[in-house]
């Protein structure tokens, strides 16, 4: 494999952080049962370190492409689930159907 463009950081590794730890949070965020949230966080993380690796193996990046990658993106995700926590949930701001 032959990489054209500068490796620091992973491109790769930061949008999988960014896009599959948000999901995660997302999702787990509406699920009522602790263990679906801890299978999809969890999935969301053996993901994000399956393409991280993916990188290394492929010989595109060095370990510390990838390790910046991760923490750029996961940095991306907790800052948007810290300011989805702020949000109440929808089913609060909804009226009521009765009198």
């Amino acid at each position: 494999t032959h990489a054209t463009s500068s490796s620091f950081p992973s491109g790769h590794a930061t949008l999988a952080a960014v896009t599959y730890l948000t999901l995660g949070a997302l999702i787990a965020r509406g699920q009522p049962s602790h263990s679906i949230k801890a299978l999809v966080l969890g999935g969301a993380i053996f993901i994000t370190i399956l393409v991280g690796f993916s990188r290394v193996y492929l010989g595109v990046h060095w370990p510390t492409d990838v390790l910046a990658g991760w923490c750029l993106g996961a940095a991306w995700a907790a800052f948007w689930w810290l300011a989805l926590l702020r949000v109440k949930p929808a089913t609060e701001d909804a009226p009521s159907g009765g009198a």
